[in-house]
Formats: structure tokens, sequence, C-alpha cells
């Protein structure tokens, strides 16, 4: 079997084009939250924090060689942090809701069997003696 065959076998189970697809529609909604979050939540979290940009804030580290600042961009890191934070509590409700689809409801515990003719038959015995 040549190498092309065994690529095109191995591309082709089901697993890894399940996997591939998983990750082209999770980066794809990566980028939806991505952009939820720093063009709405942000944005609207600033105005009700007074006008405050979280993605400025910053600390200067001092100077570059060629003269420019060099700053931690802690603001940047607060916005990614609110994209991981939503990205998690979408897919905890969506796998959460997946995995109620899959649990079969919980039957009722089947009634007991009948008992057997003789069993009836001596129970019946056993109340008529115990009325005398």
């Amino acid at each position: 079997m040549g190498l092309a065959s065994e690529f095109k076998e191995f591309a082709m189970k089901g697993n890894v084009v399940d996997m591939a697809v998983g990750v082209i529609v999770g980066a794809a909604f990566g980028k939806i939250v991505s952009s939820m979050v720093g063009d709405v939540i942000m944005p609207a979290l600033g105005k009700v924090t007074g006008g405050f940009n979280f993605s400025d804030l910053a600390v200067t580290l001092g100077k570059d060689p060629t003269g420019k600042d060099v700053l931690v961009k802690y603001g940047a890191f607060i916005q990614t942090l609110f994209d991981f934070i939503i990205i998690a509590l979408v897919l905890f409700i969506a796998l959460r809701a997946i995995n109620r689809l899959k649990k079969p409801p919980a039957a009722a515990a089947p009634p007991p069997p009948e008992p057997p003719a003789e069993v009836k038959l001596l129970t019946e015995i056993r109340d008529l003696l115990a009325r005398r």
C-alpha cells in the first residue's frame, strides 16, 4: 500500500473528518465571540465604567532601541479572558443540552412479576387460616 493511499484512507475516516469540521467551526465561532466581546461587550462595559477602554490598559516598561515604548498590554489580556469565559460558557451549555438528548429518560421500575399459581394458592390458604 502506497503512502498516498494510506494517507487517503486515514484522512477519510469518520473521526478525522468530524474533528476537522469541529476545528473549522470552532475557529469561526471563536472569531464571532471575539468580535462580540471586543465590539459589543467591552465598549458597553467601558461606557458603564465611565468611558474606560480596556484594550488601552497597559504598563510601560521603558523604551526599545528604536525609541518606541515597550508595553505590557494587560487590557488585551482581559479582553481575551472575557472571550474564553464566553466560549467556555457557551460550550458548557451546548454540551449539557447534547448530553440531555443522549441520556434516555428514566424509566419507571417495571411492576414485579406475577407470582406463580402455587404461590397465589398458598397465599389464599394462609389468609383464610389467619381469619379463623
